[in-house]
């Protein structure tokens, strides 16, 4: 599937209320969100059929277009149903899900109130995001050169595309060094996350994840919080300097495209891939899984 450029899958997308051909799913070069990144996005999964935490994730969509100044012109409900529709369109049971909301083509400006609000659904078919083999002995991350900003400049707590300009960027020059991924620090320098998942680490037992106080509380995140919990580990959120990562013996993501991925360097430090971690990435895929699929 990596060949096939996306503009020319098959299949349908839900695009402001219908169900339109992959092909004819379009917008207008002078797009308000194109020039002036004003959309919001949702990363989900389906497994067995069903979309992990789908109202969760359509809530979160809500609040971030609310952060943004828009509002998005579909109830939760309406947009959840729109997903489980296409999801059984499309005909996948394992599949990736991305609902966006971005301002049209009306006027163009940095003001841009009367601008139509259109929102699509997309799904399709999304293995692993890092390369399997590699996950199972762990990832490789660079340190990246630019930072999370601070929540006074930018809106960090909505998923909003143009937050992750720097995660591009960060990624590709991580990946044209040998590198999955890279590790953000904030902007007091301290760490954050990863161009796209959270992070966690391990030292004797006790599991350490920085406050999301200028970066998303990953959906994922939070679901692996309460799965660590369940095990009787210990977790602690709390400020992280990178001068520390000598000292963590583990380390993982977690996102919806990431799922639990071991990591096993950050710049010059390693880590191995251990028990906690390995329990953890078993127990979410457990997680995930409907309930009725997991019975049978």
């Amino acid at each position: 599937m990596a060949s096939v450029p996306f503009d020319q899958l098959e299949g349908y997308i839900w695009m402001n209320g219908e169900f339109v051909h992959w092909a004819d799913a379009k917008i207008h070069v002078l797009t308000h969100g194109l020039h002036y990144a004003s959309s919001v996005f949702e990363g989900e999964r389906a497994y067995g059929g069903e979309i992990f935490k789908l109202n969760e994730h359509t809530e979160r969509l809500h609040e971030s277009a609310h952060i943004l100044g828009f509002k998005i012109p579909y109830t939760v409900e309406e947009l959840n149903d729109a997903s489980r529709k296409l999801l059984a369109k499309q005909g996948f049971q394992d599949a990736y899900v991305r609902p966006i909301a971005w301002r049209g083509s009306e006027s163009m400006g940095v003001s841009a109130q009367a601008n139509r609000i259109n929102v699509a659904i997309a799904i399709w078919q999304w293995p692993s995001y890092f390369d399997p083999a590699q996950k199972l002995k762990g990832i490789r991350l660079d340190l990246a050169e630019y930072r999370r900003p601070d929540p006074r400049t930018a809106p960090s707590k909505s998923k909003a595309a143009g937050l992750y300009m720097i995660c591009t960027i960060s990624k590709h020059a991580a990946e044209a060094k040998g590198y999955a991924d890279a590790l953000m620090l904030d902007w007091r320098g301290q760490v954050a996350e990863a161009t796209g998942a959270n992070v966690f680490f391990v030292k004797d037992g006790v599991l350490h994840t920085p406050k999301p106080d200028c970066f998303l509380d990953g959906i994922t995140r939070r679901t692996v919080i309460d799965l660590a919990k369940r095990r009787g580990y210990e977790v602690i959120e709390r400020v992280i300097m990178p001068e520390e990562l000598e000292s963590f013996e583990q380390c993982f993501l977690t996102g919806t495209a990431a799922e639990v991925t071991p990591v096993s360097e950050v710049g010059p430090y390693h880590f191995s891939v251990g028990e906690i971690a390995a329990n953890l990435m078993n127990d979410y895929a457990a997680e995930v899984m409907p309930k009725k699929a997991a019975a049978e």
